[in-house]
């Protein structure tokens, strides 16, 4: 790692998006918290099948799937997603990042190799990200943490949260256990035991939330979980 923590924002920018602004802006509110210099670059989809994506990957110490489904590239963000869970590369996903992270996890690890996204293919067989009973968009829930001896729960302290969503897709439940008791864990749910916070066994920091905790984020109280995610990266290095 050199001077400044460089972060590659998995994801296709849009200027017009708040949540694509928010995302570089709680990278920063959280250095500045822990007084690390950081640099961030947004890292687009359709880069992350050519030749030459894992050199650009491994130039940057953690790696963040952006929200903004549908990608560019669906392939190329499962592939980015699919190093850093390889390489235990620090890695954090919201809103379409932590649905993709969803099908990654269920095609190479799970062996379901036709799993699918609502959003893109709608009349597939095995659909393991599928729209939501009603749309969460622009709406701020609570969400209750179940595993008190996860990582999430460690940043927060709370067994209660609440965040806001910007989507209309989550994991189907009837994939939901079979993914838990696999090593991607359900470690936090909605009121309906929906899985919201998923985080993966035996890696450092390899973390999806349903939600986008980067629009909470201030100056002066970034996201706990942001701030983790950095604080991760330096224990990497550090070891």
């Amino acid at each position: 790692m050199s001077n400044a923590v460089r972060i590659g924002i998995l994801g296709d920018f849009n200027p017009d998006f708040r949540s694509h602004h928010a995302t570089t802006d709680a990278l920063q509110h959280a250095a500045r918290k822990i007084g690390l210099i950081l640099e961030s670059e947004w890292i687009p989809t359709s880069t992350l099948t050519a030749d030459g994506a894992e050199k650009i990957l491994e130039s940057f110490d953690g790696l963040w799937a952006s929200p903004g489904s549908p990608y560019k590239s669906f392939d190329g963000m499962l592939k980015g997603i699919e190093f850093a869970r390889h390489r235990d590369w620090p890695f954090l996903g919201t809103c379409g990042g932590f649905q993709h992270m969803v099908i990654e996890f269920a095609r190479n690890v799970l062996g379901i190799k036709d799993a699918e996204h609502a959003e893109t293919n709608p009349y597939a067989s095995r659909l393991v990200i599928n729209p939501l009973s009603c749309s969460l968009v622009g709406k701020a829930l609570n969400i209750r943490i179940t595993d008190l001896s996860s990582k999430t729960y460690a940043l927060l302290q709370q067994t209660v949260i609440v965040e806001n969503y910007y989507c209309n897709f989550g994991l189907n439940p009837e994939y939901q256990e079979e993914i838990h008791q696999n090593g991607f864990r359900v470690v936090a749910s909605d009121e309906q035991e929906e899985a919201r916070i998923l985080e993966l066994e035996k890696h450092d920091f390899f973390i999806g939330t349903l939600f986008v905790p980067q629009m909470r984020s201030t100056p002066d109280t970034p996201h706990p979980i942001v701030t983790g995610f950095l604080k991760a990266i330096i224990n990497t290095y550090n070891q």
